[in-house]
C-alpha cells in the first residue's frame, strides 16, 4: 500500500529531498576536488584543478560548479553567515587558480569544495538532530495501560 506523503519513520519528502541533495553535493565536491589519485603518490586532484589548466573557459566552468554547490546550500536553507564563508572559500580558490602555474599547483591543495561540503554537512547534521527510530512498542505483561 502506498502512503500519502509521509512514512512511519517520521521523515518527510522534504527531509528525503534534503538528504538526496546533500549526497548529490558531496559527490560533486569529491568530483571537483579529489576524484583522481596521482599515480605513485597519495595526492588526489579533481576536475577543479584539471579544468583550471584551460585558461578562462576551464576556470569559469570549475567556478560555476562551485557556485552551484553554494546555490544548492542556500536552497536547502543554510544560514547566511555559512553561505558567506562558502563564498569566501570559493573566492580564495578562484584567486589561487587565477595565478598561472603557481595557481594550478595551489589549486590541487586548497580544496574549497571539500571545505564547503564540510560546512554544509555540519549544518545538516545539526539541523536534523538525532535520528528518529521507528520501533513499535512491545507489550509488556503486567504493564498498566
Amino acid at each position: 500500500m502506498r502512503s500519502s506523503g509521509s512514512d512511519t519513520t517520521g521523515s518527510s519528502d522534504g527531509d528525503r529531498g534534503v538528504r538526496d541533495a546533500g549526497l548529490r553535493l558531496e559527490a560533486l565536491s569529491r568530483f571537483l576536488d579529489c576524484a583522481l589519485r596521482v599515480p605513485g603518490t597519495d595526492l588526489r586532484i579533481g576536475a577543479d584543478a584539471l579544468l583550471n589548466l584551460m585558461p578562462v573557459v576551464g576556470t569559469l566552468t570549475a567556478k560555476a560548479l562551485s557556485a552551484y554547490l553554494i546555490w544548492e546550500a542556500r536552497r536547502i536553507g543554510a544560514p547566511a553567515p555559512m553561505l558567506a564563508r562558502m563564498i569566501g572559500n570559493a573566492g580564495v580558490d578562484f584567486l589561487i587558480g587565477a595565478m598561472p602555474v603557481v595557481g594550478w599547483i595551489g589549486d590541487a591543495f586548497y580544496r574549497a569544495n571539500q571545505r564547503n561540503i564540510a560546512l554544509l554537512r555540519g549544518y545538516l547534521d545539526q539541523a536534523q538532530g538525532p535520528p528518529i527510530i521507528d520501533v513499535e512498542p512491545v507489550p509488556v505483561a503486567g504493564a498498566a495501560r
